[in-house]
């Protein structure tokens, strides 16, 4: 970590470093209520001795990271309204069940056993829709994020086809 004795004999790591910075800069940014221009953000790199061309790859990487997480937010809505779909036509169901089997004979009996089946089945796939973490997120984010490309990639051919 860091030592503390005295102003001149502080040293610290680069995580560190990287963290003071990122508070200090975030502070900044609050107190004055303002944003930075690129040439500003080259202003501050270059009194670090950061190179342009390592700023200009952080920001790709940035950029790049900043659209990973817009696509797991979005792959995480997606899952949530998929629930929320099954969670409806669950409860449409075994209300329907619940009713013929009262009507039925004017008491519960056979009902009860498909709503406990079915309820812990829901249960799971919330717990699986509300997880964001694992190998198993991991994979149903790829096959998404897959099949989210195919649908873009056949929607831009068809909307150049059609353009023609």
């Amino acid at each position: 970590m860091s030592s503390f004795n005295s102003d001149n004999l502080r040293s610290y790591s680069q995580e560190d470093v990287q963290q003071i910075l990122k508070l200090a800069i975030a502070r900044q940014a609050n107190e004055n209520n303002q944003e930075f221009s690129y040439q500003q953000i080259l202003e501050i790199a270059s009194e670090l001795q950061i190179s342009p061309d390592a700023i200009k790859q952080a920001e790709t990487d940035w950029l790049t990271q900043q659209t990973q997480v817009e696509q797991r937010k979005a792959f995480d809505v997606y899952r949530q309204n998929k629930f929320k779909k099954r969670l409806g036509n669950y409860v449409i169901i075994n209300s329907f069940l619940l009713i013929a089997d009262f009507i039925g004979g004017y008491n519960l009996s056979w009902s009860i056993y498909i709503l406990l089946f079915s309820a812990f089945v829901l249960t799971i796939d919330g717990w699986n829709s509300f997880i964001n973490k694992g190998e198993d997120y991991e994979m149903a984010f790829q096959r998404w994020h897959r099949q989210h490309q195919i649908k873009q990639t056949m929607n831009t051919f068809i909307s150049r086809w059609f353009k023609i």
